[in-house]
């Protein structure tokens, strides 16, 4: 009864442990989603009237492609076009969001 009860107890903390894993965000997805989503969205496709109004291309899109890391570092520090600069960030959040929003597909 002992030895179920405590493989019962492990197996429970493992679910958890798992469970919490699976759901952990990155920093750099962090910060994309407090500054960053509401323009370029969800997952990297603005909508389409943001698209038109502010010039915003998709992750996926060729040019944004072509972009180093280190213009898009400079774009969110500096602004770029119509997106102002982004404060209030460190170089780190800035460079771990940059590296998420690569990652979109």
């Amino acid at each position: 009864m002992k030895k179920m009860i405590r493989s019962l107890v492990v197996l429970g903390a493992v679910v958890c442990v798992a469970g919490s894993m699976s759901f952990a965000q990155s920093a750099g997805e962090a910060v994309y989603k407090s500054k960053c989503q509401m323009c370029h969205g969800p997952n990297g496709t603005p909508n389409p009237a943001m698209a038109k109004a502010m010039g915003i291309k998709p992750a996926s899109d060729p040019e944004i492609k072509k972009l180093t890391t280190e213009q898009m570092i400079s774009a969110v520090k500096e602004g770029k076009g119509k997106m102002k600069a982004i404060g209030g960030l460190s170089d780190q959040q800035i460079k771990d969001s940059v590296a998420y929003f690569r990652s979109l597909k």
